[in-house]
């Protein structure tokens, strides 16, 4: 990979742009822990959004964090029309501009118009020296520059790190983290366990949503049903839906499923059970987690739970698992058609075909021998 490498002052002021939802901004932790490890003298800041705003709050590798609700400024149409919605837009570009930045990374693809735009806008806005960025062939305002080959060349976390790279970093390891608290730890326990110390039973979590930006990465609602009695048959236990307040229908639909093929399945719902740092904690009580391509998969990965995830029409080689092989497998299809979503320089089709022959065609067996595959390598 072709870079343009630079050294920054050990003092450096850098800003870190990373507009995008919990399992996008998870995946760039290695790259923040290396620059905190490389500069321990630096101020870095962090520009998120408010759906990831809390995800790294109290993370010491981090000194401030900004944040700006990217999607209000997407209309351009309904920006002409209230001209007040650019009031935070103002205050951002005088927050950015009066902190002196020595650097700017982009953490984000060069993949449509209008965020290139965007992209451009708070690079001008920060008045950084260094603007480091990921170029396609569209990053013509940066001077470090660092090459794009296209979703899956390498993956995400590693684009990241790259961009790091750029800037003089070196990392220690290759670890997603996020940071909590013993109160949040506690609230978990309570949660799955109630008044009591332990279970002491196998616990599966299954996440059988996804992210609303695409649904389409759904495994079907029966297929998670027939997992959850299959993984209790051979391994026992409890199976625990997780997921937010938004999918607990779903999560009805399924302990329904689960109790017409077998009433005794212990199946019950977490859904919108404490904010997504607790969820974090749940699942880092859980012995195994299965679910779609989605935030809570690299939620799991980032607090060491073993991992089987399930991948559709997304890019699997750009978004897996970022974990070693022992603690995470991914479960797919080998269509000719795969992927679909993020694939090459392009975003692709969100929501896939009609069909979805990727997940249609994924049966039970395979995704129920990876789990019993995993916990079984991990007992021995």
């Amino acid at each position: 990979m072709q870079t343009t490498q630079i050294t920054l002052p050990p003092d450096a002021h850098i800003l870190l742009v990373k507009l995008a939802g919990i399992g996008d901004l998870l995946l760039a932790t290695p790259a923040i822990q290396a620059l905190r490890d490389s500069y321990p003298q630096a101020r870095i800041d962090l520009l998120v959004t408010p759906e990831s705003a809390g995800l790294l709050q109290g993370w010491d590798a981090i000194n401030t964090i900004i944040v700006l609700d990217k999607y209000l400024f997407d209309d351009l149409k309904q920006m002409a029309k209230r001209p007040q919605a650019l009031l935070p837009l103002q205050k951002l570009w005088q927050t950015l501009h009066s902190a002196h930045y020595d650097a700017v990374l982009l953490l984000h693809h060069l993949t449509l118009r209008f965020g290139r735009l965007k992209h451009q806008l708070l690079m001008r806005a920060a008045g950084a020296k260094w603007r480091v960025g990921l170029d396609n062939g569209h990053g013509w305002f940066l001077n470090v520059h660092v090459n794009d080959g296209g979703f899956g060349a390498m993956h995400e976390a590693d684009y990241m790190l790259a961009l790091a790279q750029a800037v003089g970093a070196q990392p220690a390891h290759k670890r997603l983290f996020i940071p909590l608290t013993d109160t949040e730890r506690k609230q978990a326990r309570e949660i799955v366990y109630g008044s009591a110390a332990s279970s002491g039973k196998l616990l599966i979590a299954l996440h059988p949503g996804s992210g609303g930006y695409s649904t389409a990465r759904r495994w079907a609602p029966d297929r998670f049903a027939q997992l959850a009695e299959q993984l209790y048959r051979s391994e026992g236990g409890e199976i625990l839906l997780l997921g937010g307040p938004e999918e607990a229908a779903l999560h009805e639909q399924i302990i329904q499923m689960v109790q017409q093929i077998s009433p005794t399945v212990p199946v019950r719902s977490l859904a919108g059970k404490g904010n997504i740092k607790v969820a974090a904690a749940i699942l880092e009580l859980m012995d195994l987690f299965v679910g779609n391509d989605a935030g809570l998969m690299h939620l799991a990965v980032a607090v060491n739970t073993p991992t089987v995830a399930i991948f559709g029409l997304s890019n699997y080689k750009a978004w897996g698992p970022y974990t070693d092989a022992t603690r995470a497998t991914v479960v797919h299809l080998d269509l000719a058609c795969m992927p679909c979503f993020y694939r090459g320089h392009d975003l692709g089709t969100p929501e896939g075909c009609a069909t979805r022959d990727c997940l249609t065609h994924l049966t039970v067996e395979p995704v129920a021998v990876a789990a019993r595959t995993m916990l079984k390598t991990l007992k021995a």
